[in-house]
This record gives structure tokens, sequence and C-alpha cells, in this order.
């Protein structure tokens, strides 16, 4: 169907919400990609329209490229006068021709593997870089806020943002803020203090930091902001960096000078870890929305959208910035869906709570009080004394993946989770540098047995708070979204297709199979009048930890590859590389188990090896699952866990320092039980 005849039908059905004429429109001409969001405002919608719902039918592949890695892709490209920027896996940084797709430069940060890739929580992605002038600007994993040379990447200056002790690092994008640049980072799972800091663009000298949590009291606070939320914590939060910190959302507004940051998860999890006793402390600035002044870094309100965070609910999240019609009136507003499963529009100048809504299943809060803002917990929520099946799980309702905002339509479209987790509260134990320390059992991913496992699409009214489509995955995670005023939404899903959504109904319009499955958000531009759209196809990471690739998917190699698009284009596709997943017979080879070691190897899988690795049972992750390990590597895992003899080649680090020769043992034997039974399953 026609996207005008569906227009009318909508009209006629009384089905179309809000479908007002659009606001300005432009056709395509010379229209750049230049901030991570598009805009400052975060949006994600592109005002050129060659490429329309009534034509996209006719997209072809302009030029597309393998890229070299088979690590998870996150990165936003941003195109400038031409030209593509975008990072890749350990902070290497690309310059890429925006017609012929020849790359123009490629700068290495030169990350030690051996030391970053097991401080990276989430595997050792990097979700973009930032554009002014004739410079461009990338974070590194291990710290760095580099200016490069827009023109051949050559550096110009190089600040570390890190101390020097902490496991933290950098998987974000920094974003310009007036003539300023901010930067966050990640690590609360390792124990952490967070912090935001905004450098001087032209020599990179800091010009404010502003920490997310209090430190320890006996030092003194930076800030009165700090001393105030050190009234919100108890107990000696600070021995665990108390978390809060900043690994990905920023927004801007220009004419308030405000710059709005989401904070992260507490370290640890749960509270009983952080404040003795049965009363909750809120532990400010934990799962906040924060506004500072752009310009000092001075905070001038904040929202908290999970009080005492239990269960990881980063408020993180992308925040959109525009203007809504509330009650016949008109509101500068932020809106966020963060982990927490509800949808918040929030007044951007005061903090004040104009709406919340569930946007996903949840079952620790019956709702948030609109006179407090402050969720209502049920008694769901305490794992305090016996384990719960709580929802939405760790991985939230949404995640870093981009959601976008149509004006027209006045629509948000989401990339939503659909899953919980048994939170299951450990024995405390002090600090474990190097490891993470969340205070949670990872033995129980999700109860698959009563919780639904998907993902979706999902079009969100944020006036009226609530549903107006909503396309169902079979994959937990997938792709963040664009919106554009040729009334289509393009996303990128789990099933290695890149697909154009009608903004309005929903309906599939085009779809296109990369042999690679997609996280990263696409971005549209045009050069000489012609309209493009480009996305970094590339599964892996955290993020693919248990929601393998599904569909056709499963049959190919998962490697980087970025395409592009365009009306009518006729490029070469790349050559895909066909899955051989040979699961080895250890049993042959001669590899017993130990019942009681391969127990043991169980627990300690799943602290130190699973975020990288999956589950044993093929479930994904950032690297190849275990099951396909060869005799041969097995013949070699002392020298490979141990020692660490993939460390510079492969980043897999040493684990000399982190485990005993008997608890290497155990796991190798636990991983040879796993993978012996997927064996006999496949013989049969």
């Amino acid at each position: 169907m026609k996207y005008k005849a569906i227009k009318r039908l909508w009209l006629i059905t009384g089905s179309l919400l809000l479908v007002a004429s659009h606001p300005s429109t432009v056709d395509a001409q010379d229209i750049d990609w230049p901030k991570h969001g598009l805009n400052s405002q975060e949006s994600r919608y592109s005002p050129i329209k060659q490429i329309h719902a009534d034509n996209v039918s006719e997209l072809g592949l302009a030029w597309a490229k393998k890229l070299s890695t088979i690590r998870g892709i996150e990165a936003t490209p941003l195109v400038i006068d031409g030209t593509l920027y975008y990072s890749l896996p350990w902070s290497v940084v690309q310059a890429t021709d925006g017609i012929s797709g020849a790359t123009l430069w490629t700068w290495n940060p030169g990350v030690d593997k051996a030391v970053w890739g097991r401080k990276a929580c989430c595997d050792v992605v990097n979700r973009g870089v930032a554009h002014s002038g004739e410079h461009i600007y990338a974070s590194t994993l291990d710290g760095r806020l580099v200016c490069l040379k827009a023109s051949d990447g050559t550096q110009v200056w190089s600040t570390d943002t890190l101390p020097k002790d902490g496991d933290y690092s950098i998987t974000g994008a920094p974003r310009i803020v007036g003539s300023n640049i901010i930067i966050g980072n990640g690590g609360a799972e390792y124990g952490v203090r967070g912090y935001v800091t905004a450098y001087d663009l032209k020599t990179g000298e800091q010009r404010w930091r502003f920490y997310t949590v209090p430190g320890n009291p006996g030092e003194g606070f930076e800030s009165e902001s700090m001393a105030k939320a050190a009234e919100t914590w108890s107990g000696e939060w600070w021995k665990f960096g108390g978390g809060g910190t900043c690994w990905d959302a920023f927004a801007y507004d220009e004419e308030l000078n405000l710059v709005y940051v989401g904070t992260g998860n507490a370290s640890a999890w749960p509270r009983t870890w952080r404040n003795p006793g049965d009363d909750w402390e809120d532990n400010l600035y934990v799962s906040c929305i924060l506004a500072l002044d752009a310009e000092t870094g001075e905070l001038k309100w904040h929202y908290q959208t999970t009080p005492g965070d239990n269960w990881d609910y980063t408020a993180v999240q992308q925040m959109i910035l525009t203007t809504l019609e509330i009650e016949g009136k008109d509101r500068q507003v932020l809106m966020q869906a963060p982990k927490n499963g509800f949808f918040y529009v929030l007044d951007r100048v005061t903090g004040e709570l104009i709406s919340a809504e569930p946007y996903t299943e949840v079952n620790w809060a019956a709702g948030i009080d609109q006179s407090t803002g402050r969720p209502i917990e049920t008694p769901n929520a305490d794992y305090s004394r016996e384990p719960k099946d709580i929802k939405p799980g760790p991985l939230g309702g949404h995640n870093w993946q981009a959601m976008s905002y149509h004006p027209g339509y006045r629509l948000v479209y989401i990339p939503t989770i659909e899953t919980g987790m048994i939170y299951r509260e450990r024995d405390r134990h002090s600090l474990r540098a190097g490891k993470w320390n969340v205070g949670v059992t990872f033995d129980n991913p999700a109860s698959k047995s009563n919780t639904d496992y998907s993902g979706s699409l999902l079009a969100w009214d944020p006036v009226r708070q609530r549903a107006a489509w909503k396309i169902a995955h079979p994959n937990v995670y997938n792709g963040g979204t664009l919106a554009t005023a040729g009334d289509l939404v393009f996303q990128g899903n789990g099933e290695a297709e890149l697909v154009a959504y009608h903004a309005g109904t929903g309906q599939v319009l085009w779809r296109y199979f990369t042999g690679t499955a997609i996280i990263a958000p696409p971005v549209t531009y045009s050069i000489k009048g012609v309209q493009y759209v480009a996305v970094l196809a590339g599964w892996g990471g955290a993020y693919g930890l248990d929601s393998p690739p599904s569909g056709k998917a499963q049959e190919y190699f998962q490697e980087g590859i970025l395409y592009t698009f365009k009306l009518a284009g006729q490029g070469s596709a790349p050559r895909l590389t066909k899955l051989n997943r040979e699961i080895s017979d250890l049993k042959s080879a001669g590899f017993s188990v130990d019942i009681e070691s391969a127990k043991k190897g169980r627990n300690l899988y799943f602290d130190n090896c699973v975020f990288c690795h999956g589950s044993v049972d093929g479930q994904g992750g950032a690297l190849p699952d275990l099951a396909t390990t060869s005799v041969s590597y097995h013949e070699l895992w002392p020298q490979l866990v141990m020692e660490g003899i993939l460390a510079r080649s492969k980043g897999m680090p040493a684990f000399k320092e982190f485990l005993t020769d008997e608890e290497s043992s155990a796991i190798q034997h636990y991983i040879i039980q796993e993978t012996q039974k997927l064996y006999d399953e496949q013989s049969q």
C-alpha cells in the first residue's frame, strides 16, 4: 500500500495519532550528519526526504566495505563535507569517502590489548567521535581524549582523562558543548567513582569536572553538591567506588546553556552492600538525570529515576530534547527511556516531572508517584532475603541503542528489550581489584521458563504516554533507530537486516539482508543532491551475550561491514563468509571431566568469562562461544588463560593475577563438560 493511501486510511478510521502537517523539511542537497545524535538535542530526525515511504522500495546498495573486525560495532558515523568519520573496536578511528567508500585515513591509538581488554565491562567497543571546525575528537578505551586533524587523522593533542588507579575505561562518544568537549567513562562494575569532565576544544586543558557520587568523607568534598549527596549515603560506600559512571548519554540546550548528563548504576548493585540496616538511602547521584551549567559544571537540578538503585537501572540511556504541547501549553521537555522500564517526560528548565509510564513490562514498581516523582516499589523488588525474578533485568527495558523522535507524528521510536533476570544476592566480599564487584550471581542470565526473551521496535507517544504501534523482534538486542522527513524509520536488527518502516503505521516498506546482525544506529546524509543511508554492521559485545543472531544470520560469520544505500543503487555486495560452527569431540580426544571441578568451574566461569564469551551453549558474546574451542586450544589451556599468550594479538588477558591454577582448571572442566553435551546432542 502506498504511503499516501495509508494516510487516507488512517484518517478515515481515526487511528492516526496526532498526524500534523510536517515541520519544515528540505529536499536532499548537501546535508551532513554533524553530531552524534544529528543535533545537540539528540533527536536523530533528519529533514532529508528524497528517500520517502513511496519510493524506499527502490533503495539499493551504493557501496559496502568490510572493516577487518569481528568485535561488536556500536558507533554512529558522522558525515562532514562528504566524508564519514567513525570509530571501531579498540578505539580505532577511520575516515571514508561518502560517495565511493574509499578509505581516506585510519588512526589507531595503540591501546594495550593485554591490559585494557580486561577492563572493558561490555567489550572493547566505541560509540563514535565528535567534530568541530577542522578537527575530529575521539575517546579511547584506555582513557585518552584526542584531537585529530579531520583532513588526514594527524594527532593535534591528547589528554589523559582517567586517574592512575582504578579499573576505568571509555566506550562512549564525546560531545561538543560550546567551546568545550565533554566525556565520561565506565567501570562501575569494577568499583569506581563516576564523573564527567569538560575540556577546552583548542588545548585539551580541563575546564571543569563534576563527580556523580561522593568520595570518602574523611578526605573532604569537592563541592556543595557532593556534600549534599553524601547525606543520602551511609556505611562505607566509597570502598566500592559508588558507581554513577557517565558512560554514554549527553544532550545540550544552547539557549539555556545546560548540558544534560545521564548517570549509571550504583556499585555494588545490592543496597545492602552500600547501606547497612533496613532503611534504604537514595544514594545521589546514581541513576540520575543531571542538568549542569555548560560553562562551570555547576549542578542546576537533578532528577533521580531510580533512587537507591538496586538492579543496575542506569539512566545513561539517550535523552531527547524537544517541545511538546501538553495540556494546551508548549513545554520544553527532556525525554528518556532508561533501563528501569518507565518513559519519562521532564521539564528541562526546572527538572519537574511531567509524566512517566512503563514502556515495557515492569514488576519492580507499580508506577511513579506523580507528586514525589519516586517509583512505587513492589514487594518483588527486594531480593535481599530471597531470589526474585525481576523485570526489567539488568539489560534494562532499553539500553544504549539510540531512539529517535519524529516531530510530525510526535512519536519516539525505541529499541526495547523484553526480558528479566533472577536477582540472587551473593555472599558479601571486599573489593576485588580487576574483577566485577556487582554483588549478584550471573549463573541464571534469565528465567526463560517464565520470561519473554525478545525485543521490539516501539513507537511511543510521549504526550499520551502509550504505544502507537509495536514490531516484535526475536532478539533481545536490536539496532538504534533513525527517523526521517520521508515518513520513514530505519532500524537494523539481530536477524542481520536493515529495515525501513512507515513512521506512522510501522508497516515494513523495505528490508536488506546484511549477513551481520546490527546493533548500531543508521544515519542519513546527502551529497550533490543524492541521499544516502549508512549503517555499521557488527554483532557482539556484552549486548549480544543473551541473544545470538537469529534467522538466516546464524549461517554467517559475524564480521564488521559498513553498508551505504541510495535510490537505484547497484553497488556490489560484499562476499559473506559462511559460518562453520564445529564442536569438538573432546572425549574422543582424551579429555575427561571431573564433576566436582566442573561444578566449581561453572560459578568461576560466570564470574570471569561470561562477559566476553557468553554462555558455553552458544549464546553469543563478544567472541566466538567456547563450545567451538579446538582441541589444540584445550591442550594449551594454561598458557592461554594464565599466561595470556593471546593478550597482545586478541586482547585475551592473562588471569594469573586473578585465578589460581586450580580455579583455571575448574573452568576448563566446566567448558569441556558443556561442550561435550552439545557435541553429543549434535551427533544424535
